[in-house]
């Protein structure tokens, strides 16, 4: 059995797709997870180029480096937490959730995060709950004040001075001009 993780699986659509290329690619597919496949087959270095051209040309990335595979390890757990605040789970400090998850110190973690990423784990942590405010207001569904309350947010004040603060705009402006707005796709935050 073989392990490969890959960069830039973001969602359930995701997973689905990358179940659906290496099973093409005939490959037997035990777990799909976000960041990695686990197959049954293990396939050889010119395997390895096909699955890459393949995954490349849906958007993902085979990741070959162990130090880029503990990049996106941190940047899928991450995106877990945030949905698990969203869900309203009972959560640890993120520093417990990814010393937990990755068995490694927060301090390392925290370090490598920054030193490959060009940001700080709470910064990205930042940008991914923006999006998420920025796709909730697309919605039209929720509240200012119920969307604050989804994402954990201690006061609606608190969610519109961080939003301002990475937008350079307010949450009535950005409502303002939605359709003109282009939201980041999670793979893409930094």
């Amino acid at each position: 059995m073989a392990t490969l993780k890959i960069k830039n699986m973001v969602c359930d659509r995701c997973i689905m797709t990358v179940r659906d290329e290496f099973s093409e690619l005939g490959y037997t597919v035990n777990t799909v997870s976000l960041g990695e496949v686990k197959i049954e087959e293990s396939p050889t270095l010119e395997n390895l180029e096909d699955i890459a051209e393949k995954l490349n040309d849906k958007g993902f990335e085979l990741i070959t480096n162990k130090g880029d595979a503990l990049l996106e390890q941190i940047k899928v757990h991450l995106i877990t937490y945030l949905d698990y605040i969203e869900e309203g789970e009972e959560v640890q400090k993120i520093s417990a959730y990814l010393e937990d998850k990755l068995n490694y110190n927060y301090a390392y973690i925290s370090d490598y995060f920054s030193q490959n990423s060009g940001s700080t784990i709470e910064k990205y942590l930042i940008n991914l709950k923006i999006e998420r405010v920025k796709e909730l207001l697309s919605y039209e569904e929720l509240t200012l004040s119920e969307i604050a309350w989804k994402l954990n947010y201690s006061s609606v004040q608190y969610l519109s001075n961080q939003f301002k603060r990475v937008t350079g705009e307010t949450v009535s402006s950005f409502r303002k001009h939605m359709d003109e707005q282009s939201r980041q796709s999670l793979d893409s935050i930094s």
